[in-house]
């Protein structure tokens, strides 16, 4: 079983190093704290996915490129175009209560990831974005509001909504009962 904060932490450190940032740097680039990023490094924070993102952001990177495997995990991860369910990561954020799952093979170089999200009753994330990525959000089961800078979108069973993340994004169910969706993002470049 993957320890999901330690590979976030070898990875986000990794990254940073690979960009020759400095905790200073990153921290002015993404808005998350210096002594935060510290602790994302350290694996001694569970970050949110409000932070998550703002340092994918800060480093260039797509918010799944936070959860691949690092140099450091020794290559562990399966090769190749295949990666079966019981070897796609999850992770739980721990303040809104979803699930994310990375769908996509690992180490297929494309410029599109799927990932599958399960979202709790009530439950709301929102985020800042800013970055040139293109992202559709297919909603599989249940319902959920989507609001993209000041537009709002009320997603059913079966709808799609292709979407830019150059815009504050917010994710909300209104309903009582779990939401289930893919989103497939597609980025400028492979991010390594």
């Amino acid at each position: 079983m993957v320890d999901v904060n330690a590979r976030i932490a070898r990875r986000v450190r990794e990254l940073r190093t690979a960009r020759d940032l400095s905790l200073e740097t990153l921290a002015d680039r993404s808005g998350v704290s210096r002594s935060m990023i510290s602790l994302v490094e350290r694996g001694e924070s569970s970050p949110t996915a409000v932070v998550l993102e703002k340092l994918a952001r800060g480093l260039g990177v797509t918010l799944p490129a936070l959860f691949d495997a690092s140099a450091a995990d020794g290559g562990r991860e399966p090769a190749g175009p295949l990666v079966r369910r019981d070897a796609q990561l999850e992770w739980r954020d721990p303040a809104s209560g979803y699930v994310r799952r990375n769908v996509s093979p690992p180490d297929v170089r494309q410029p599109m990831r799927i990932v599958e999200v399960r979202f709790p009753p009530g439950a709301r994330v929102a985020f800042e974005n800013g970055a040139r990525i293109s992202q559709q959000v297919w909603l599989l089961e249940g319902a959920i509001d989507v609001t993209v800078g000041a537009e709002k979108h009320r997603l059913r069973e079966g709808d799609c909504l292709a979407m830019s993340l150059d815009h504050p994004t917010m994710f909300h169910n209104p309903t009582r009962r779990w939401a289930r969706y893919a989103v497939v993002s597609a980025a400028p470049s492979v991010p390594r």
